[in-house]
């Protein structure tokens, strides 16, 4: 390679390396959409009574591992754990984490990642869904076991304002706020009940979920379900 060909080349690598700087810069998000519409207090969002469901005091919070609790302080600003029990005595464990950056750098942490660091082993893991209202949620369920221990989980994430249930699903709303200077925040919400037979308890999840989605007010209910849409449609950013 002649000389001026060498330095033509560097020259266009270095212009490329600048382009791609500048664009990192020039579309890095900047505004956070929590900073446009706080999320509130948990505590207060979530009834502790609706339906046929409300708080049950009666058993000690289980309470996860140093190590994942580190973790959790760092991605989430605010936690909800909470064990409701119905009039037939059947308990349901519901956690809602919140986190105001959900940027790349900020994921949701899954159940099928702190399950197994509390020692449970993960042994169902499938994508489906649960009809609330004129909403169809996207959700995964889950089932754990530790000795005799048997826990269905069925849980969600929202990301901005759309519900999603896996890593790549997260991954294109960040994205797709990103590109627009907005750095989106989270939910995760999770429901799970000690039971052998996991149908009934997924059934029973479901009912859960209907009766508390009923009872939250029509702002908390899309932070917390997402909003209702096609599939296909675009995200909206928020007006600012």
């Amino acid at each position: 390679m002649s000389p001026v060909a060498l330095r033509v080349r560097v020259l266009v690598v270095f212009i490329a390396m600048a382009l791609a700087s500048w664009l990192a810069h020039a579309f890095r998000p900047s505004v956070r959409i929590a900073d446009t519409r706080p999320m509130g207090t948990l505590e207060e969002i979530v009834p502790s009574r609706f339906g046929d469901w409300h708080i049950d005091d009666s058993l000690p919070a289980i309470l996860p591992s140093p190590e994942v609790q580190e973790k959790l302080d760092r991605i989430y600003n605010q936690v909800l754990s909470r064990t409701y029990v119905d009039a037939q005595g059947y308990r349901i464990m519901l956690s809602i984490a919140y986190g105001g950056d959900q940027s790349d750098g900020t994921t949701a942490h899954k159940p099928e990642v702190c399950y197994p660091a509390q020692g449970l082993e993960i042994i169902y893991n499938r994508v489906g869904t649960m009809n609330v209202d004129e909403q169809v949620l996207p959700v995964r369920r889950l089932r754990a076991r530790m000795a005799t221990r048997h826990e269905p989980i069925t849980y969600w994430i929202v990301v901005g304002d759309k519900a999603v249930t896996s890593g790549s699903g997260m991954k294109m709303v960040q994205l797709r706020y990103g590109i627009r200077g907005f750095i989106p925040d989270g939910v995760l919400v999770r429901v799970s009940s000690i039971e052998r037979d996991p149908e009934a308890a997924f059934a029973r999840h479901e009912a859960f979920v209907r009766a508390m989605a009923a009872s939250l007010s029509a702002p908390a209910r899309q932070r917390l379900f997402g909003a209702v849409s096609e599939p296909a449609a675009e995200i909206k950013a928020p007006v600012l």
